[in-house]
């Protein structure tokens, strides 16, 4: 394979996804509510920054994604969650070269999915971005020789291979039709092209109509459009939260890719602050391309707790702003740049009194960094 660098469209799949995985049940409760369990925490697994289909022409690639479903199966089978979040570059997509980039998605989700838990995802700048052509392929071993999706696959796509690469809204709508323990979104339509904006409700064990915790979720780009959260998004927040929480009065959790500029200020390089806990401070903060107010809103909001991203993959902190808490998830995928050794970040919220708690959960099975999040 190496030699005659052959692509097999559905080779990454193979490895992962296996005749093993439990049909999912269908849900109990509405498509934007969570229940807590009678007496008992609700834990939350974030998978950042996985990367599936990375060089897939290779043996690398493949390997890697199998890696990767190693580190999520881990996790899960540690930590035992009741929700996990795909915190965005679940794919790289500039490598993907199939139309159906769903596919490897799919993979992504198999862990997943394969233990029966619910989850919700949110796209990165890799996500949906074009298909770059590999240099190699110039070089005199040449284009490699494709072998795409016969007619008769039972996989969509049909027999053809292509180098549109798969939008934001066709990856959304195939997790959505195709997954009855997903609860991702593909949001209000006059936030498009920024897709996966929406709110989910975590309620009481013993009453639906309870809200113990609002999360939300936003696109913050990259890949097809700017790396921003819009003045558009910010109004659409303002708007969600007085409706569903107008006095505040419901903690309520945040989630994107890519961090905000404050991150930057907050924490700076080789400047941390006493105060921040986490175990890899190893790069600088890639924020966003502009500010359009979503921060200054937070910061005057006192119900929200805590901001979660993921993007740079040598950062797993959380540090105090303000009277919220800035946070970076754990690199969770061996795609991706670095060598740091892959994890989880896992949340951990009670009702009564309401804490939110969080740590890093290792492959190895480790952990380490905890901090109370809700102080």
């Amino acid at each position: 394979m190496s030699e005659g660098l052959t692509f097999i469209c559905l080779s990454v799949l193979i490895a992962a996804v296996g005749a093993a995985e439990v049909i999912a049940p269908l849900r109990t409760t509405p498509a934007d509510n969570l229940r807590m369990r009678e007496g008992a925490s609700f834990k939350t697994a974030v998978f950042a920054d996985l990367h599936f289909g990375e060089n897939a022409w290779t043996e690398w690639g493949p390997r890697q994604d199998y890696n990767s479903v190693g580190v999520m199966s881990a996790v899960l089978d540690n930590e035992q969650p009741d929700f996990v979040i795909y915190l965005g570059d679940v794919i790289t997509a500039n490598n993907i070269m199939i139309e159906n980039a769903s596919l490897y998605w799919d993979q992504a989700l198999s862990p997943t999915r394969a233990r029966g838990i619910p989850w919700s995802s949110i796209f990165g700048n890799h996500d949906d971005a074009p298909f770059e052509w590999p240099l190699e392929w110039f070089s005199e071993t040449g284009i490699p020789q494709l072998h795409c999706l016969t007619a008769n696959a039972s996989f969509a796509g049909g027999e053809e291979c292509s180098f549109r690469g798969t939008t934001r809204l066709e990856l959304m709508k195939s997790e959505i039709e195709q997954n009855t323990l997903s609860f991702s979104k593909d949001g209000p339509r006059n936030l498009w092209p920024s897709v996966s904006n929406y709110v989910l409700k975590l309620s009481s064990a013993s009453n639906s109509q309870e809200p113990v915790v609002f999360m939300y979720f936003f696109d913050s780009g990259g890949g097809s459009y700017p790396e921003i959260i819009s003045n558009a998004q910010v109004k659409w927040f303002q708007k969600k939260s007085e409706e569903i929480n107008p006095d505040s009065r419901v903690p309520e959790i945040i989630f994107w890719h890519i961090p905000s500029k404050a991150y930057k200020k907050v924490a700076p390089k080789f400047n941390i602050h006493k105060r921040c806990v986490g175990s890899i401070f190893l790069e600088n903060v890639a924020p966003q391309e502009a500010e359009m107010g979503m921060m200054k809103v937070l910061e005057k909001r006192p119900s929200v707790k805590a901001v979660f991203v993921g993007h740079n993959h040598g950062l797993d902190w959380c540090c105090p702003h303000k009277k919220l808490w800035l946070c970076f998830a754990r690199h969770t995928g061996y795609g991706g740049y670095g060598s740091w050794a892959r994890g989880a970040r896992i949340l951990e919220i009670n009702q009564q009194p309401f804490s939110l708690k969080s740590w890093i959960r290792m492959e190895d099975g480790s952990t380490h960094s905890e901090v109370i999040l809700s102080s």
